[in-house]
């Protein structure tokens, strides 16, 4: 790995209580960030996207990507900062050549959807073949200033390889689930490869200065119960295992997001995690029921909220804060990412709103 280490002893973290959060620590507020918060809906992240010429290209930019991190940073009175770039790196990184066609969202030139092409594959090397992700993150850092702790993340192998299996997104997975029926052993080495790949890619985000991680498991709700624990879980629990526990003087919390997971809570709070990820068809207050003290929530208000007045959306921040209740171990965010079309003033609303109303439910720790 490069030597990063001037970058991490360069500033103290003035504001940690996301990172708290994630231990069940004590707070004075309940923290909150949002998925996608730097995106299309920021007319600057349009104008730096527009000066990149296209997508990629702007992931690849460790200044701009940089730049767009911090945008939203700069509106909102936000508690943490998520690196900008994509989840279907290593699969672009793994020679599948990554591309977006309008209307369409990702594609790969070359999708694997036989074993020989699998057998193929190469374990991705960050150093070698990701650079301008650490040195992303190592610019975020340093720019930051320890102003908010850094997340740094990756897509989970199940979802990773619906990409590369499909060619692209789908609305079934067709190509992946025949895989997954016909030849598991064959899902099963390229999963093993995601995985491998996932963990030393986490632990050089890490090593470059990211302060906590996230494994987005964006489609894990689209298989069956066994093969949710089989395809997408254990993959996933491997991740954890491998990866790098403490840093910079403190632990390195792992959330794990499964969207349509509500089901499986139980099972992901044994992965070994620090904190779950909830979408918005779970109640908050009956998760943590069941999930008991194990690990901290993430989550997790419905997107579409954002297109309402600043009035419901405080009611409805106000409603999922009361769910979770006196608790320690939240963090307040969307169900998924903010979608393009949302105002501005609407998640600038969103964010004061969990700041104001959550006062009352962390009084002890503010005295």
């Amino acid at each position: 790995m490069t030597e990063l280490s001037p970058v991490k002893s360069k500033s103290v973290l003035k504001n940690d209580r996301f990172l708290r959060a994630l231990m069940r620590q004590p707070v004075d507020v309940t923290p909150v960030w949002m998925m996608r918060q730097a995106g299309r809906y920021l007319p600057e992240y349009r104008a730096t996207r527009a000066q990149a010429g296209d997508f990629m290209s702007l992931c690849q930019s460790p200044q701009l990507a940089c730049e767009v991190t911090l945008q939203p940073l700069e509106r909102y009175d936000l508690d943490a900062a998520i690196l900008f770039s994509d989840i279907l790196t290593i699969p672009d990184a793994m020679g599948l050549e990554l591309y977006f066609e309008a209307g369409e969202g990702p594609r790969f030139r070359k999708p694997v959807q036989n074993a020989a092409a699998i057998e193929r594959l190469e374990v991705t090397n960050t150093e070698r073949d990701l650079s301008y992700v650490t040195d992303a993150v190592a610019t975020i850092r340093r720019e930051l200033n320890g102003r908010v702790p850094l997340i740094g993340f990756s897509g989970s192998p199940w979802t990773l390889a619906t990409y590369m299996v499909e060619g692209g997104s789908s609305r079934d997975w067709a190509r992946t689930k025949q895989m997954l029926y016909q030849q598991p052993e064959v899902l099963h080495l390229l999963l093993s490869k995601l995985a491998d790949s996932v963990t030393e890619y986490l632990n050089a985000q890490i090593a470059a200065g990211a302060q906590a991680v996230q494994i987005f498991d964006s489609w894990g709700g689209a298989l069956s119960h066994s093969a949710y624990q089989e395809f997408s879980l254990a993959y996933m629990k491997r991740i954890v295992a491998g990866l790098t526990r403490h840093s910079e003087g403190r632990e390195v919390p792992v959330i794990l997001f499964t969207k349509g997971g509500g089901q499986w809570l139980e099972m992901m709070a044994d992965s070994g995690c620090h904190a779950l990820g909830l979408d918005w068809t779970t109640d908050i207050g009956q998760a943590r029921q069941r999930v008991g003290q194990r690990v901290a929530l993430q989550g997790n208000m419905d997107p579409a909220v954002l297109y309402s007045s600043p009035e419901r959306i405080r009611q409805e921040v106000g409603q999922i804060l009361a769910s979770f209740d006196h608790h320690n171990g939240h963090i307040f965010n969307l169900g998924h990412g903010i979608t393009p079309t949302v105002d501005p003033a609407c998640a600038g609303a969103f964010v004061d709103a969990v700041h104001e109303l959550s006062a009352k439910y962390h009084a002890a720790a503010g005295q």
